[in-house]
C-alpha cells in the first residue's frame, strides 16, 4: 500500500547567519582553566585505569552524548587524542553536527522553543553540506566519523582546530557516529539520503565493534548517554564475546564508567528490580551491572560534564606523567 510521504522540496532553508546560537566559542575552556574541583569514590581508581590501558596498549573506549561537545571540553578531549590517551571515541549525530557547526562558524545549537513555533527548528542551509558528505562516505565505503572528520580537516573552516572529529582524523583515532533515523536536524532537509546515513554509520559501527573485541584489559567510559552508549556498547560487546568464546578467549577483566547528571542512589552493582522506574535506566543495568559481572569492574559519577570532564583529564595527565 503506497503511503503518502512528506515533500521535503517544499522546506524553506535558512542560513546560519540568520539562526540565534545558544552556545559559542566564548564557552569552551582553555587546557589552563580553571575548574571547579571535582572528586567522588573510584574517580582516581578510574584515572589510574586509563593510564594504565593506555601503557599496556589496551584501548580507551569515550562514547558520548552530544552534551559533552557543548560542555565546552573539546580542547581536553583533543588533546588526550594527540596523547595516544583514547582508542576511539564513539557519538551520536548531533554531537558530530555541533562539532561541525563549531568548526565552521564558532557557534552551535538553537533554541527549540525559539524555533519550533514558526518550523524552523534545524533547517538551515549549511548544516546541510553533512549530507552531501555522508552520500560520499557511503559512496567511498567509509565510516561517518572517519569521513567528516577528513573533510573538516581539510577544510578552510575558521575553527577547525577545535573539531574533535577532525583532530582525530589526523590523530589516527576512529570517532564512530551512532545515527538513528529522524534523530538529528540534518534528516530534515531535502538532500537527506536515508540509505548512505545507515551504510556510514553501520560501517561505524564495525569499527567500534572491533575496539570492543580488545576490551580486554581496557576501559569503557560513556557520558551523557542514555541510549545510544549503552545499546552501542551493548551490541558490540556481545559481538565480540561471541568470537571471543569460539576461540577460547575471554572478554570480562574491564573497567567501565557512567558520567551523567542523574544521581543513583543505593547498591549500583546490581540493577534496580523491575519495580523502581530506574530499572528501565540503560546506563546502569548494562554498564554498570550486566557487561562487567563476569570479572569486571564499574563507577559511577554524578556531576556537570564541564566539571567531571576536565577534573579527569587532569587526574589522568598526572598518572600519564608520573609513568612516563
Amino acid at each position: 500500500m503506497p503511503y503518502p510521504t512528506f515533500d521535503r522540496s517544499r522546506l524553506k532553508l535558512l542560513p546560519l547567519s540568520e539562526r540565534v546560537h545558544d552556545l559559542s566559542l566564548d564557552s569552551f575552556y582553555r587546557l589552563d582553566d580553571h575548574v571547579p574541583p571535582y572528586d567522588a569514590p573510584g574517580f582516581d581508581t578510574l584515572a589510574q585505569r586509563i593510564a594504565t590501558a593506555h601503557r599496556n596498549g589496551k584501548p580507551v573506549i569515550l562514547m558520548m552524548g552530544a552534551h559533552l561537545i557543548r560542555a565546552g571540553v573539546s580542547r581536553h578531549i583533543i588533546d588526550l587524542l594527540e596523547r595516544g590517551a583514547l582508542s576511539v571515541i564513539a557519538m551520536n549525530g548531533a554531537g558530530m553536527i555541533h562539532d561541525y557547526e563549531l568548526a565552521r562558524i564558532g557557534a552551535t545549537t538553537e533554541s527549540v522553543a525559539r524555533y519550533i513555533r514558526e518550523g524552523q527548528f534545524g533547517l538551515w542551509r549549511e548544516t546541510g553540506e553533512l549530507n552531501e558528505w555522508i552520500r560520499d562516505a557511503a559512496a567511498c565505503r567509509e565510516g561517518l566519523g572517519e569521513h567528516v572528520g577528513r573533510r573538516i580537516r581539510e577544510s578552510d573552516y575558521p575553527h577547525r582546530d577545535l573539531s574533535v572529529l577532525a583532530a582525530a582524523w589526523r590523530c589516527g583515532v576512529p570517532v564512530t557516529v551512532h545515527v538513528g533515523i529522524g534523530y538529528d536536524i540534518i534528516h530534515e532537509h531535502p538532500n537527506c539520503d536515508g540509505a548512505a546515513l545507515g551504510a556510514a554509520s553501520y560501517t561505524d559501527f564495525l569499527v567500534f565493534a572491533h575496539t570492543v573485541s580488545q576490551l580486554e584489559g581496557g576501559v569503557m567510559m560513556a557520558f551523557g548517554s542514555a541510549v545510544m552508549a549503552p545499546e552501542v556498547y551493548l551490541k558490540a560487546l556481545s559481538m565480540a564475546r561471541n568470537v571471543a568464546h569460539q576461540e577460547g578467549r575471554a572478554i570480562k577483566h574491564f573497567t567501565t564508567a557512567v558520567f551523567d547528571l542523574i544521581p543513583l542512589e543505593g547498591d549500583l552493582h546490581h540493577e534496580a528490580p523491575k519495580s523502581d522506574p530506574r530499572y528501565y535506566y540503560r546506563p546502569w543495568k548494562t554498564i554498570l551491572v550486566r557487561t562487567v559481572a563476569d570479572g569486571g569492574e564499574s563507577f559511577y559519577f554524578c556531576g556537570d560534564h564541564r566539571v567531571t570532564f576536565p577534573n579527569l583529564y587532569h587526574r589522568v595527565l598526572r598518572y600519564l606523567e608520573e609513568n612516563g
